[in-house]
């Protein structure tokens, strides 16, 4: 139980936060309860196909990998709109690699109204 308590507090970084509202609280423990599970699980997976991979460090490593949209104007005034991650570095490719994981497929271009915000 300690070592579940000192994962939260070090490696997730969560802090106490004094809610006044019982959904809240429940909300906060839920968060954490499922970080925590995420956490033990890519631990679990690291130790069995990255063994000198710890969860922070791998953690660390693909929250440089970026989300964008790209938009291009056309030549009829809408714009044609894409979702793209950024190519992965060597070294995170590496990480993405040793559990098994792949990055999703790139989402095929959408077509919009110039100036406006599609959901999609």
């Amino acid at each position: 139980m300690e070592a579940a308590f000192r994962t939260l507090k070090g490696e997730l970084e969560i802090r106490p936060v004094f809610h006044q509202l019982t959904d809240r609280v429940e909300g906060h423990i839920l968060v954490a309860f499922v970080a925590y599970c995420l956490h033990v699980t890519l631990k679990a997976l690291l130790a069995a196909r990255a063994p000198g991979l710890t969860p922070r460090s791998a953690l660390e490593k693909l929250a440089a990998i970026q989300m964008l949209d790209v938009r291009f104007p056309t030549t009829d005034g809408r714009e044609l709109a894409f979702a793209r991650y950024t190519a992965p570095e060597p070294d995170q490719r590496l990480v993405i690699d040793a559990p098994g994981w792949d990055l999703p497929p790139q989402a095929p271009p959408r077509i919009t109204a110039a100036g406006t915000l599609e959901k999609g």
